[in-house]
């Protein structure tokens, strides 16, 4: 028998002062069995960072066809392809010819690493590359519990977060724009 994700549940007001957008979320977020505290994370961050009608969590790791978020359009194509992580450079480049827009956050130890080694092959592609702080990222997933209310703002490359356990900022740096 295959094990079941852990469902986490989070209300989040976002304010993103940089694109001038606030909402107050409701996620319903599942925790793959296969997955970190830190990476679940960075998925949110990613999910407010990029709040906008008709956004939506995946399938995720259960479907590698499928980003972690995305947009569909309502004759079902896709306009924003988020992932999370160091997808290799062939699934990027198939996103590319199946959305609109491709986002990639990065978040963990391995990040510059992976940067690094694939950063010729991302460039003559029309992709928007990011990275989350890793000390940022441990810091938030330290604060995680099965039910959260969180506030996330928004400003100058930082994600300031406050939550009923504690506060921390998660900066991000711009690897390609």
């Amino acid at each position: 028998m295959a094990l079941k994700p852990t469902i986490y549940k989070a209300k989040i007001a976002v304010a993103d002062i940089d694109r001038n957008h606030y909402n107050d979320l409701d996620l319903t977020v599942a925790l793959h069995p296969s997955e970190t505290t830190e990476r679940m994370m960075a998925r949110v961050l990613a999910f407010c960072m990029n709040d906008r009608e008709n956004l939506a969590f995946t399938r995720g790791l259960s479907s590698v066809e499928e980003p972690d978020i995305w947009v569909r359009s309502l004759d079902d194509r896709i306009s924003l392809w988020v992932d999370i992580g160091e997808p290799s450079f062939d699934r990027i480049k198939k996103a590319v010819r199946l959305s609109q827009s491709v986002k990639i956050y990065s978040f963990n130890f391995k990040s510059r690493g992976w940067w690094l080694r694939d950063q010729a092959k991302f460039n003559g592609l029309p992709v928007s590359v990011f990275r989350f702080d890793w000390q940022g990222i441990q810091t938030l997933a330290g604060m995680v519990t099965r039910t959260m209310t969180l506030s996330v703002t928004i400003s100058d490359g930082t994600l300031y977060i406050s939550t009923e356990n504690g506060e921390c900022e998660v900066p991000w740096t711009v690897l390609q724009a």
